[in-house]
C-alpha cells in the first residue's frame, strides 16, 4: 500500500480585541516588614484607582512576589565593602479587559494618576484564543489535502483513505507585535490627554499538522 505524507500549514489574521497590562511594583526598605507594607499600600493605590474606572478588586492578578535582598558596594580602606541596602519586595500584576480606545485611555490614566508608582507595558491579544486554535486546525488540514491532491494528480495518482494525523499540541502565540511600553508612567501622563492614540496590528498566528493518506 503507497502512502504519501503532507504538512499542512495553517495561518489565520486576527484583530486584537483584549488587553493586558503588565504591572511592576518595587519597594526597597531596610525593616523587612516595611518593605512589604509598602508594596501592599501600592496595590491599594491602584485597587482604588482602577475601581473609580469600573474595575473590580480581583480582577487585578497577582503573577509573581517575591522579596530579596538588595546590597551597595562601597570603597572602604582601598577594599570594597558589601553594605546592606535593604529588602526589595516586587509585585508582578495583571489587568485584562476587552479592548476599546476609552477603555485603555481611561485605564492607563487611572494607573499613572493612582501614586503607586509601578512600570508596566501592554499586550493585545485575544480573548477567546481557543478559536483562534480551531481556524489554524482547519486552515492547516484544508491546506494539507489541498497539497496531497495536488501531488496525487501530478503523479497520476488518486488520494485514499487518511491514515494518521500527527499534531504537536504547543502553544499557539496570540499576542500582536505591536509594542506599547511605558515606564515611569506616572510622571508621563497625567490627563487624559496624555494617551497615545494607538491601533494595535493584526495578530498573525500558524501552526501546522502532519497528515498521512493512502494513495490509489
Amino acid at each position: 500500500m503507497e502512502k504519501i505524507t503532507v504538512k499542512g500549514v495553517g495561518a489565520v489574521k486576527t484583530k486584537p480585541d483584549y488587553v493586558e497590562i503588565l504591572l511592576s511594583l518595587n519597594v526597597v526598605d531596610k525593616d523587612y516588614t516595611a518593605a512589604v507594607n509598602k508594596a501592599n499600600e501600592k496595590i491599594e493605590k491602584l485597587q482604588s484607582a482602577l475601581s473609580a474606572v469600573g474595575y473590580a478588586k480581583d480582577d487585578l492578578k497577582t503573577l509573581n512576589f517575591n522579596v530579596s535582598t538588595e546590597y551597595d558596594y562601597v570603597q572602604k580602606n582601598d577594599r570594597s565593602e558589601r553594605v546592606f541596602r535593604g529588602y526589595n519586595c516586587s509585585y508582578s500584576l495583571k489587568l485584562g479587559f476587552d479592548f476599546t480606545a476609552k477603555a485603555l485611555a481611561n485605564t492607563l490614566t487611572a494607573i499613572a494618576n493612582s501614586g503607586a508608582d509601578a512600570e508596566f507595558s501592554i499586550r493585545f491579544t485575544v480573548k477567546e484564543p481557543e478559536k483562534v486554535s480551531e481556524a489554524l486546525l482547519a486552515s492547516a488540514t484544508e491546506n494539507a489535502r489541498k497539497k496531497a491532491e495536488i501531488l496525487c494528480k501530478a503523479s497520476g495518482k488518486t488520494l485514499g483513505e487518511l491514515v494518521s494525523i500527527d499534531y504537536n499540541w504547543s502553544e499557539i502565540s496570540v499576542y500582536s507585535d505591536s509594542n506599547y511600553a511605558l515606564a515611569a508612567a506616572p510622571k508621563m501622563m497625567l490627563a487624559d490627554a496624555c494617551v497615545p492614540e494607538f491601533t494595535p496590528d493584526d495578530i498573525d498566528s500558524s501552526d501546522s499538522v502532519a497528515f498521512v493518506w493512502e494513495i490509489n
